[in-house]
């Protein structure tokens, strides 16, 4: 029997009997195809079946080299391209770079806005390096580094005050009393022979304090520890202050006045790291970062007054840490020492979308030697 398709385009050409054609399965709109009960469970292909010479139903086999090309294309499409919208990276985007420009860290804009995000943290790194959003790395806070300062030898008022003061019997001392939290002391420098800056971080809480003083002595920094003693008590100045880890600067090179009162008490103990090796308080080196986010190496500071030093500091303690499990210093260091010491440090709670840690936090310096014609023109004063 031929003709049964009734096709004029038969590719027989009807010169076959139907039940001899082999292209009729293609063609017919009412083929049915038979499957092996056997592809319906593992192993799910013929290659292993005794009877497939015997078979006359459609088979399918396992070719290895083919199903691995098929899975590296499979992989390689997966992971290329951006699996966002368009409105999913805007909507990102409007929340990433507005903190970002005013210089928060990027895991700071992510804890304290978790539950607005659709992808995790690494993501959002990776859709910065990639461009996906308006945003930059170099916008980034901590993207760009700096040269480590140029130290230069300074006098010492007691050339003697590294003995018994080495970072060795600081180590030593920590393991007899390991339940002592020590404290981290430095000081930053602006523009040379202008006012410094003098840093102390709680590292059980990486709550940082900066004090503007107006000269880089030794005596700056005793009056200021003596004010501290005065405004927070005997009692819970030691408990803030029970050890001090600081480097070998002359600022810092009278520890008995530290160390003791004027009465003659003891009050907290100074240790000295090695030199050359500010590693040693890396907790403290790490925060300065936030301080040159605001205050570039080389800027001055003597337009700046203690009040501007205080606004400073209560944003960098607001911001976010994961070390701390997304809490912010603020909030560690009131949990351990109360409230009484942050009003005497005078420090400020600021809302997580309000922490800003760009150069508007803090006025800008007068530019000297330039005066300001009718037409608006700045131009420079003539010397």
């Amino acid at each position: 029997m031929r003709r049964l398709c009734q096709l004029e385009a038969c590719p027989s050409q009807h010169k076959t009997r139907c039940t001899f054609c082999v292209h009729c399965n293609q063609v017919c709109s009412a083929f049915q195809p038979l499957s092996c009960p056997a592809l319906s469970q593992a192993p799910y292909v013929c290659n292993a079946c005794t009877n497939q010479h015997r078979c006359r139903l459609n088979k399918v086999y396992y070719d290895a080299l083919s199903a691995h090309e098929h899975y590296q294309q499979h992989l390689r499409d997966s992971r290329s391209g951006c699996s966002f919208s368009e409105e999913e990276l805007k909507a990102l985007d409007e929340i990433v770079t507005p903190g970002l420009q005013k210089k928060q860290s990027l895991h700071h804009i992510y804890a304290s806005r978790k539950n607005e995000f659709i992808c995790s943290e690494r993501t959002l790194y990776t859709l910065i390096y990639d461009r996906k959003l308006s945003c930059q790395k170099l916008d980034l806070p901590r993207a760009v580094r700096y040269r480590p300062r140029r130290t230069r030898k300074s006098h010492k008022v007691d050339a003697t005050c590294r003995v018994g003061r080495t970072y060795s019997d600081y180590k030593a001392y920590l393991n007899e009393h390991p339940d002592v939290q020590p404290v981290q002391m430095d000081s930053v420098i602006g523009s040379l022979g202008g006012k410094v800056l003098l840093t102390l971080l709680f590292t059980n809480s990486d709550l940082m304090l900066l004090h503007l003083r107006d000269k880089n002595n030794a005596q700056s920094v005793l009056d200021y520890f003596d004010d501290l003693y005065k405004a927070l008590g005997r009692d819970l100045f030691m408990k803030l202050f029970p050890v001090i880890l600081t480097d070998n600067g002359s600022e810092f090179s009278n520890p008995r006045a530290l160390e003791f009162d004027p009465l003659g008490r003891r009050r907290t103990r100074i240790f000295y790291c090695h030199p050359g090796r500010p590693d040693q308080k890396g907790a403290l080196e790490h925060n300065h970062e936030f301080i040159r986010m605001v205050l570039p190496k080389s800027a001055s500071f003597n337009h700046l007054t203690q009040a501007h030093m205080d606004r400073l500091a209560s944003h960098i303690n607001a911001l976010i840490r994961k070390k701390l499990n997304d809490r912010t210093p603020l909030s560690t260091f009131s949990f351990f020492f109360g409230e009484d010491a942050l009003r005497v440090f005078r420090l400020q709670r600021i809302e997580p979308e309000a922490v800003t840690l760009s150069r508007t936090l803090l006025p800008f310096p007068p530019q000297e030697g330039v005066t300001h014609t009718h037409s608006g023109l700045a131009r420079a004063r003539d010397t």
